[in-house]
């Protein structure tokens, strides 16, 4: 069997690590890497990451850079968490006929907040036989695909609550500055009602839940709001003295004839004790699931992007949802 030729846009953290990963599939050949970074561009990717199972692939300026190297099948793309900035730098590389799985969070579920945007991406998509998916772990995974998966054992459904909490002292530094580390409450939340920070893809994780059940939803609302540190924290990367913002609380609610049937809510701040993930589903029959400690989300998002490669190759092209492709899986 042929390998898949798989290239990386974006190397931050999960970039990074999403390549590593990927150099341990015996299915996957590392083609090279795109970042605007000027000072990466040019740079051995084993430099970039320490991986000596990267050796002979280098980071490049733009798409047109890579593919005079080389054309991959496959390009993870970890830059942005908006979906018309994904958009924008995905559309030009489906055209290629190049797939792409992406850890942009609106891509989760496109049809939300630009429908006439997923559309396009869509028919960019079929039009270079390509295929594009927007995964990870929340959303992705834990508040989204898996409440799904279990409703495949109930006769019927009324309602899904869904709750994660997240010890994000363990978190990648970028996560922690994201949730108002640092801030004051107030500043995190006038941040948050402005769509500067907070937890991106939440209300993405509801439309996907209601789309697959049939659910017309007739409101979607989200909050947002500062956990306030009791004590000092440190952490890798923060600092946070008592009184400041170290995390926050965050709820969609999801209302269906007049009534709350779906509730997605996420806890994430600084040492958070007690991190799990839950989903209670209220139907015939009744199902309830915790994950003790929760799904780690650095690791497992990489996870999420490099098992799901192999997967988008075999489904047909265009614009997916992960509950269009095959069951997920580590082989």
């Amino acid at each position: 069997m042929s390998k898949i030729k798989i290239a990386q846009f974006g190397l931050g953290p999960i970039g990074i690590e999403t390549l590593r990963l990927a150099a341990t599939k015996p299915w996957a050949e590392i083609v090279g890497a795109i970042d605007i970074d000027p000072e990466k561009v040019g740079k051995p990717l084993m430099e970039i990451t320490g991986d000596t199972a990267l050796r002979g692939a280098s980071v490049h300026r733009s798409l047109d850079d890579l593919m005079a190297k080389g054309c991959p099948d496959v390009i993870f793309h970890t830059a942005v968490s908006k979906i018309k900035d994904a958009c924008a730098q995905i559309e030009p590389i489906v055209r290629q006929g190049i797939s792409v799985v992406s850890s942009c969070e609106e891509l989760l579920f496109p049809q939300l907040r630009e429908p006439e945007l997923a559309v396009k991406l869509d028919q960019a998509a079929k039009a270079g036989n390509a295929r594009v998916l927007g995964t990870g772990v929340n959303p992705g995974f834990v508040m989204d695909l898996l409440p799904v998966c279990l409703t495949g054992v109930c006769r019927n459904v009324r309602a899904i609550h869904v709750q994660r909490v997240v010890n994000a002292s363990t978190r990648r530094g970028p996560l922690q500055k994201k949730i108002g580390s640092g801030l004051t409450p107030a500043e995190f939340e006038r941040l948050f009602n402005e769509g500067k920070a907070g937890h991106a893809g939440l209300k993405d994780s509801a439309a996907l839940i209601a789309h697959c059940l049939g659910w017309k939803l007739s409101e979607l609302t989200e909050t947002g709001k500062a956990v306030v540190a009791s004590r000092d924290i440190r952490t890798r990367h923060v600092e946070v003295k008592k009184g400041q913002c170290c995390g926050l609380h965050q709820r969609a609610e999801a209302t269906v004839d007049g009534e709350v049937r779906l509730t997605l809510d996420l806890k994430m701040y600084l040492d958070a004790p007690n991190p799990h993930d839950a989903c209670q589903i209220e139907g015939d029959p009744p199902l309830n699931l915790t994950l003790n400690g929760g799904v780690a989300g650095d690791a497992a998002t990489v996870a999420s992007l490099v098992n799901a490669a192999p997967r988008i190759l075999k489904s047909p092209p265009g614009l997916l949802l992960m509950t269009d492709i095959a069951v997920p899986c580590a082989a």
